[in-house]
């Protein structure tokens, strides 16, 4: 009966099978959402409610529910020409490769060379005093014998050698270090995705809310216009007045004064409608000097925007889903640098040919061949894996605090936005009530003044009373157009965490 006998490529391939069955194991914590305080509800949505609650809005482009078609053509260049998107866009295929370089690990280093070497080997004689002869020694051998030189090591001939091997070295991630590499960098990767997100949506509110400034500023400029229009006929009655002899010229220039004044609050709107304009610009990755848009003041009012409820606010904001990530990541690190504390095993093989004659070089009988395991373990370093254990754990709870901070800016941010809807809308509907009663008083000051009753003072006060509760009403517009673009942006612009998943590298 034969017995078969296990040489070394056997007690190699058998080594290698446990390797496999060992890598099964990951040292390091695994991965938990860490805890946070999340409200019921939201404190300043009590008192307020949109005219039509939609919690089935649109998550596509999110700008669309203003109704604005320039503002929509707008914002379709943010995310294909804004250089900060680009940016972003780079650092998440940088994630990517990462994650392809940690994965590559997995796998064994294959290396294939060729090389000619030419070497000379020493002559050397004898050992003896300088610049005498050697001594002459009798060898015998199975063969006879036979005279020499002692100490003779070569024969001081050239030679030439042919080398042509083929080298693999594995080491099995029997502690999970690739792994939790993999891991760590997966995660950076998913981050990057939601930064990426979080970079264009931010870019996309500022153009909003730049826009929208811009046509309130508009709005302003057609109401001093027309102010600029009516103060022109006031003084002309005013002037009318005095060539009448019923007034003094004190009221001439009283209404020159505040025609004029106005035309000045006029002009100097342009100077920061010019700058949002060239901000917009910018914003859609074009020079200044090549955007132009057309004079449109602002008559929009805010869309209904549903708040939800906070509990789903950590899944539409990618600011969160980004910090929440980088959690995992450095989590994931923490076992990466415990697995320092175990040994390295390195499965390690070679292969080729080697001849002193070309003409033998690639024969069989010029092969070479080994192959073998090493352990390696570390006994002393002075307390180096020790501290980059302890940095990774510190690493870890900065990204958790970071985390937690950021949810609760973004809780804040909701709140802030939803209070301001709130408020200015209660603002604009007593503001328009001002509007209303002072432009009523102007219209019965400036007929008393016709009639003789009041001087022409309390006309300027009453008119200059009604141009400021006008653009006061005008900026409020504003305001709530800009609150409604941050509310949006601060619930995540429709954004869903259930997309990051998609992001994952192949």
């Amino acid at each position: 009966m034969s017995r078969s006998r296990s040489g070394p490529l056997g007690r190699t391939a058998a080594l290698s099978v446990v390797a496999l069955l060992l890598s099964a194991c990951a040292v390091g914590p695994d991965y938990v959402r860490p805890s946070v305080v999340t409200p019921g509800d939201y404190k300043e949505s009590q008192g307020w409610t949109p005219a039509q609650p939609r919690d089935d809005a649109s998550r596509g482009p999110w700008w669309e529910v203003f109704g604005d078609p320039q503002l929509n053509a707008l914002e379709a260049e943010v995310s294909a020409a804004n250089q900060n998107v680009a940016v972003a866009e780079a650092q998440l295929r940088q994630a990517r490769a990462l994650v392809r370089q940690a994965r590559a690990a997995y796998f064994p280093q294959i290396t294939l060379g060729v090389g000619v070497t030419r070497s000379r080997a020493p002559a050397l004689s004898s050992s003896g005093s300088s610049g005498t002869s050697g001594t002459t020694t009798t060898s015998i051998t199975s063969g006879g014998t036979g005279t020499g030189t002692s100490g003779s090591r070569g024969s001081g001939q050239a030679v030439t050698s042919f080398t042509l091997p083929l080298e693999v070295s594995w080491e099995p991630d029997l502690w999970g270090r690739v792994r939790r590499s993999v891991e760590s960098n997966q995660a950076g990767a998913q981050a990057s995705a939601a930064d990426l997100v979080n970079v264009a949506l931010s870019l996309q509110a500022e153009l909003a809310s730049d826009y929208f400034q811009l046509r309130s500023l508009d709005a302003q400029k057609k109401l001093l216009d027309d102010t600029v229009a009516y103060y022109q006929r006031s003084l002309q009655l005013t002037r009318n007045r005095y060539d009448a002899g019923v007034a003094s010229r004190v009221d001439v220039r009283q209404a020159e004064t505040q025609l004029t004044s106005t035309q000045a609050q006029a002009i100097d709107v342009g100077v920061q409608r010019a700058q949002l304009e060239h901000a917009v610009a910018t914003l859609v990755g074009r020079p200044a000097s090549n955007l132009s848009l057309a004079f449109a003041p602002l008559t929009a009012t805010p869309p209904p925007v549903p708040v939800g409820l906070p509990s789903a606010l950590l899944e539409r904001r990618p600011d969160v889903a980004g910090a929440e990530r980088r959690v995992a990541a450095a989590n994931a690190q923490i076992g990466v640098a415990k697995s320092a504390y175990f040994p390295v095993v390195t499965l390690t093989a070679s292969f080729g040919f080697e001849s002193t004659s070309f003409g033998d070089w690639l024969t069989w009988p010029s092969r070479f061949w080994a192959v073998g395991p090493s352990v390696s373990q570390l006994v002393f370093d002075g307390g180096l894996r020790r501290a980059q254990t302890d940095q990774a754990r510190a690493a870890h709870e900065a990204t958790v605090a970071t985390y937690r901070q950021t949810v609760l800016t973004a809780f804040q941010e909701v709140e802030d936005n939803v209070a301001a809807l709130r408020i200015l809308e209660q603002e604009a509907l007593a503001q328009d009530a001002a509007v209303r009663a002072a432009v009523d008083t102007v219209m019965l000051v400036t007929n008393q003044y016709r009639a003789g009753t009041v001087s022409y003072l309390e006309v300027v006060v009453a008119q200059a009373t009604a141009l400021a509760n006008q653009r006061t009403a005008v900026e409020i517009a504003g305001r709530r157009m800009a609150a409604a673009v941050l509310l949006v942006k601060a619930l995540g612009g429709g954004w869903d965490a259930s997309t990051v998943a998609s992001h994952r590298a192949p």
